[in-house]
Protein backbone atom coordinates (compact mmCIF):
# COMPACT_ATOMS: atom_id res chain seq x y z
CA UNK A 1 0.00 0.00 0.00
CA UNK A 2 1.24 3.36 -0.63
CA UNK A 3 1.86 5.92 1.66
CA UNK A 4 -0.63 8.38 1.00
CA UNK A 5 -4.00 8.29 -0.70
CA UNK A 6 -6.21 11.18 -2.43
CA UNK A 7 -9.77 11.32 -2.22
CA UNK A 8 -12.13 13.73 -3.66
CA UNK A 9 -15.06 14.00 -0.70
CA UNK A 10 -17.77 14.39 -2.96
CA UNK A 11 -16.50 11.19 -4.89
CA UNK A 12 -17.30 9.36 -1.53
CA UNK A 13 -20.75 7.48 -1.48
CA UNK A 14 -23.50 9.57 -0.03
CA UNK A 15 -24.80 7.01 2.70
CA UNK A 16 -27.57 9.00 3.98
CA UNK A 17 -30.12 7.52 1.90
CA UNK A 18 -29.99 3.96 2.62
CA UNK A 19 -30.48 5.48 6.36
CA UNK A 20 -33.55 7.70 4.92
CA UNK A 21 -31.26 10.68 6.06
CA UNK A 22 -31.30 12.41 2.32
CA UNK A 23 -33.49 15.43 3.18
CA UNK A 24 -31.51 15.93 6.23
CA UNK A 25 -28.12 15.83 5.17
CA UNK A 26 -25.29 14.35 2.61
CA UNK A 27 -22.95 11.67 4.50
CA UNK A 28 -20.26 10.73 3.35
CA UNK A 29 -17.84 8.34 5.33
CA UNK A 30 -14.16 8.44 3.67
CA UNK A 31 -12.44 6.55 6.41
CA UNK A 32 -12.23 3.30 4.24
CA UNK A 33 -11.85 5.19 0.62
CA UNK A 34 -8.75 7.00 2.34
CA UNK A 35 -7.60 3.63 3.74
CA UNK A 36 -7.13 5.16 7.22
CA UNK A 37 -6.08 2.90 9.80
CA UNK A 38 -6.07 5.24 13.09
CA UNK A 39 -8.17 8.18 11.60
CA UNK A 40 -12.06 8.00 10.46
CA UNK A 41 -13.41 11.11 8.57
CA UNK A 42 -16.67 12.15 7.63
CA UNK A 43 -18.07 15.04 5.68
CA UNK A 44 -21.26 15.79 6.22
CA UNK A 45 -23.41 18.57 3.91
CA UNK A 46 -26.69 19.57 5.72
CA UNK A 47 -29.51 20.59 4.45
CA UNK A 48 -31.28 24.23 4.81
CA UNK A 49 -32.41 24.47 8.62
CA UNK A 50 -32.34 20.93 9.02
CA UNK A 51 -31.65 19.08 12.36
CA UNK A 52 -30.06 15.57 13.02
CA UNK A 53 -32.70 13.15 13.99
CA UNK A 54 -30.30 11.58 16.49
CA UNK A 55 -27.17 12.45 18.56
CA UNK A 56 -24.44 10.66 19.67
CA UNK A 57 -21.58 9.91 21.58
CA UNK A 58 -18.83 7.61 21.42
CA UNK A 59 -16.68 5.47 24.40
CA UNK A 60 -13.46 6.35 23.42
CA UNK A 61 -13.09 8.20 20.59
CA UNK A 62 -12.78 12.34 20.84
CA UNK A 63 -14.11 14.05 17.48
CA UNK A 64 -13.08 17.44 15.61
CA UNK A 65 -15.69 19.32 13.74
CA UNK A 66 -14.56 21.91 11.65
CA UNK A 67 -17.48 23.83 9.49
CA UNK A 68 -16.14 24.26 6.50
CA UNK A 69 -19.81 26.48 5.00
CA UNK A 70 -22.72 27.99 6.31
CA UNK A 71 -23.61 27.62 9.78
CA UNK A 72 -24.67 25.34 12.39
CA UNK A 73 -25.03 24.78 16.23
CA UNK A 74 -23.71 21.79 17.69
CA UNK A 75 -26.01 20.42 20.83
CA UNK A 76 -23.52 18.93 23.02
CA UNK A 77 -25.49 17.27 26.23
CA UNK A 78 -27.63 20.42 27.06
CA UNK A 79 -25.20 23.04 25.32
CA UNK A 80 -25.61 25.00 22.40
CA UNK A 81 -22.37 25.94 20.88
CA UNK A 82 -22.84 28.44 17.59
CA UNK A 83 -20.61 27.57 15.09
CA UNK A 84 -19.28 29.68 11.80
CA UNK A 85 -16.93 28.71 9.21
CA UNK A 86 -13.48 27.23 9.61
CA UNK A 87 -14.60 27.11 13.33
CA UNK A 88 -13.21 24.22 15.15
CA UNK A 89 -15.12 21.89 17.38
CA UNK A 90 -13.54 19.66 19.63
CA UNK A 91 -15.86 17.17 21.65
CA UNK A 92 -15.01 14.51 24.22
CA UNK A 93 -15.83 11.11 23.76
CA UNK A 94 -18.57 11.37 26.69
CA UNK A 95 -20.33 14.45 25.53
CA UNK A 96 -23.28 13.57 23.60
CA UNK A 97 -23.58 15.67 20.07
CA UNK A 98 -26.18 16.34 18.17
CA UNK A 99 -25.63 19.33 14.84
CA UNK A 100 -28.53 21.68 13.26
CA UNK A 101 -27.69 23.88 10.27
CA UNK A 102 -28.30 27.27 9.94
CA UNK A 103 -30.58 29.07 7.46
CA UNK A 104 -27.69 28.65 4.39
CA UNK A 105 -27.02 24.71 4.96
CA UNK A 106 -23.93 23.52 6.17
CA UNK A 107 -20.94 22.21 5.20
CA UNK A 108 -19.42 20.20 8.35
CA UNK A 109 -15.88 17.97 8.47
CA UNK A 110 -15.92 15.09 11.51
CA UNK A 111 -12.44 13.89 11.98
CA UNK A 112 -12.41 11.01 14.70
CA UNK A 113 -9.49 9.17 16.72
CA UNK A 114 -10.83 5.23 15.48
CA UNK A 115 -7.07 4.30 16.88
CA UNK A 116 -8.48 5.03 20.73
CA UNK A 117 -10.81 2.34 20.16
CA UNK A 118 -8.92 -0.13 18.32
CA UNK A 119 -10.05 0.76 14.82
CA UNK A 120 -14.30 -0.27 15.95
CA UNK A 121 -16.59 2.02 15.68
CA UNK A 122 -17.70 2.89 19.66
CA UNK A 123 -20.64 5.02 18.88
CA UNK A 124 -23.96 4.63 20.85
CA UNK A 125 -26.70 6.79 18.47
CA UNK A 126 -28.88 8.39 21.01
CA UNK A 127 -32.94 9.14 19.74
CA UNK A 128 -34.38 12.75 19.93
Amino acid sequence: MPGHTLTNLNDVKDSAPEFGLDSVHEAHFATKPLDATQLGLAFYRMRPGASQPFAHRHEQQEEIYVLLRGSAVAVLDEERVEMRPLDALRVAPELTRQFEAGEDGAELIAIGATAASGGRNDAELIQS
